[in-house]
């Protein structure tokens, strides 16, 4: 929208063209992100469900009480500003939309008094997953006719994909995304924190690397030609997730609860599928899938399999460590932040580099 309006802007104000500069509305579009969610989500505490505390969680009794939900409000503030910033086209539409209906599950249920069950909001998820799915396959470029390809780490060229594959690899993707980064969210500062370095890995790789012509043909790598306008959207998000960090930070004032939690790792997983590499989701997310998804596998094998793993470890793995290891909410975070900043660093060294 502001992209469209400089265009009519500038033969009125000559300035106006910084409007169609995608770092000038990347940085505009973090900034009003930021500045719009740590003034206004204050105001909506009050309208916002009272956490009921996690079965099981360590120190649960600390976040009772505490305002969740907040995702209602961060999210919504991310879909308008990337409506309002980023020069989108339908498929980056439907997956913005679909992030929002995401976050509405998500508070539905931080809402409910009972909560819902572990089965239904699997279902939702199954269902929103294949939505984005259809989206991503159906709306792109060529449609549905045109040849499904990714690039991955050790090939130099491209490879292609059939749709059923295409739709298993991202269903699943999507799924384990949302789930482990809900897992995830239980220490103040901790999800949205390794979510944001997710959030800003890819930015910086929709910009700078697909995004960028002469660098993805440096690399081996297929160009995107929207990828400023991916970075614009993923920027946008990064800015929201900073402003609502800002009173997460320990000891927090509001929870994002599963309306933040879900529709975040929905979209991280949606920008790691529309880049052409799945594999990009260890570069954004190893200690999410690690800390949420082991116990989600865990708790899978004993109930529908009797098989039992890791039977002397805790998950989420951050519980594991605050009462095994007597780590702080603050160490939890640190502590995992730098471990998720060097294999960040690590892997995007081996799917860029070794091909």
């Amino acid at each position: 929208m502001l992209y469209n309006l400089a265009q009519h802007l500038v033969p009125i104000f000559g300035p106006a063209r910084l409007l169609q500069s995608n770092a000038v509305i990347i940085c505009l579009s973090l900034y009003a992100g930021f500045l719009l969610t740590r003034s206004l989500l204050p105001k909506f505490y009050k309208f916002l469900p009272c956490d009921r505390g996690r079965e099981f969680s360590i120190h649960a009794e600390t976040a009772k009480g505490k305002p969740t939900g907040a995702g209602v409000v961060f999210i919504t503030i991310f879909v308008i500003i990337a409506l309002i910033f980023a020069p989108m086209n339908t498929m980056q539409i439907a997956i913005v939309i679909l992030t929002w209906i995401t976050m509405l599950t998500g508070f539905l249920d931080d809402k409910s008094l009972k909560g819902w069950g572990e089965y239904r909001k699997a279902l939702l998820d199954l269902l929103i997953c294949l939505a984005a799915t259809a989206v991503m396959l159906f709306l792109r470029k060529g449609g549905i006719k045109q040849e499904i390809l990714f690039w991955l780490p050790f090939a130099s060229k491209q490879i292609e994909v059939h749709p059923v594959v295409f739709i298993l690899v991202s269903t699943s993707l999507l799924w384990a995304s949302i789930n482990t980064t809900n897992c995830t969210d239980g220490v103040d500062g901790l999800s949205g924190t390794l979510v944001l370095l997710g959030l800003s890995t890819m930015g910086v790789i929709f910009y700078f690397i697909l995004g960028h012509k002469d660098i993805a043909e440096y690399l081996l790598i297929p160009a995107m030609a929207n990828g400023a306008s991916w970075a614009i959207i993923t920027f946008s998000l990064c800015g929201v997730l900073m402003g609502y960090l800002w009173h997460n930070a320990f000891p927090s004032n509001v929870l994002m609860g599963d309306a933040g939690s879900r529709a975040l790792g929905f979209f991280i997983g949606c920008a790691v599928m529309v880049s052409g590499n799945p594999l990009l989701i260890f570069a954004t997310s190893s200690i999410i899938l690690v800390n949420g998804g082991m116990g989600l596998l865990k708790v899978a094998l004993l109930r529908f399999f009797k098989i039992k793993i890791f039977t002397t470890i805790r998950f989420p793995l951050h519980d594991h460590m605050r009462k095994n290891h007597s780590w702080s909410p603050t160490q939890v975070m640190l502590k995992f932040m730098i471990v998720q900043i060097l294999i960040t660093i690590a892997v995007s060294g081996i799917i860029f580099k070794i091909r």
